[in-house]
């Protein structure tokens, strides 16, 4: 099973390079959209957690919220334009920020209660194991919340391409995918307005909330 949309790291960077400058001007309304992802993460305060490529830093204000002023909030993205973006819109108060591939986290093993990755998979080069890296760093029954805000069907009308049956972000395929890398899959939702795919690292008591 591929994904036509994966690229490899400096492709992604050029990607993202040519377009932070104007990306929370493009995406304007998604403030809300991203606070209620992060809601379904039941983060509580203390909680450590990653927003996985971070982009603009969009959801970070949001998990900064959850977690409290003595929670720990890490902001992660291979686009150096990216991360001056959300240093300019002054996102790096809420989050420390790192130049790093999810890929290859800079983190200990279970360093983190909880994931948040916004439209992360499809630029994963090797998904299982993006996914896997991922599993590594966050303690057993911490959470991952792969999110979207808009959902498969409608993001592909936007870009004028079909849905496809491999598609990684559909749920017979992303289900054995997040399970292969330490992951179960507890909660999908692919809706117009969001796409949400909530996950419990494996090993722990499961999700809380």
């Amino acid at each position: 099973m591929t994904d036509h949309h994966a690229d490899r790291p400096h492709e992604v960077r050029e990607f993202f390079a040519a377009r932070a400058a104007g990306w929370d001007t493009k995406f304007p309304g998604d403030g809300p959209a991203f606070a209620a992802g992060v809601a379904e993460l039941g983060l509580k305060e203390g909680e450590r957690v990653l927003d996985a490529g971070c982009g603009t830093g969009r959801a970070l204000s949001a998990l900064r919220a959850a977690v409290g002023p003595h929670g720990t909030v890490l902001g992660a993205d291979l686009t150096p334009e990216m991360l001056q973006a959300a240093v300019r819109a002054g996102r790096d108060r809420d989050a420390a920020l790192l130049l790093a591939d999810v890929t290859r986290l800079p983190l200990p093993d279970a360093a983190l209660d909880a994931v948040f990755a916004s439209g992360l998979l499809s630029h994963l080069p090797d998904s299982a194991g993006g996914l896997a890296e991922l599993a590594r760093v966050v303690r057993p029954g911490g959470r991952l919340a792969l999110f979207h805000p808009i959902g498969r069907a409608a993001l592909a009308a936007r870009k004028g391409r079909p849905l496809t049956p491999d598609d990684l972000r559909a749920e017979p395929n992303l289900r054995p995918l997040l399970a292969t890398a330490g992951w179960d899959l507890i909660r999908y939702e692919d809706e117009d307005a969001r796409y949400l795919a909530l996950a419990v690292r494996r090993g722990g008591a499961g999700a809380r909330g």
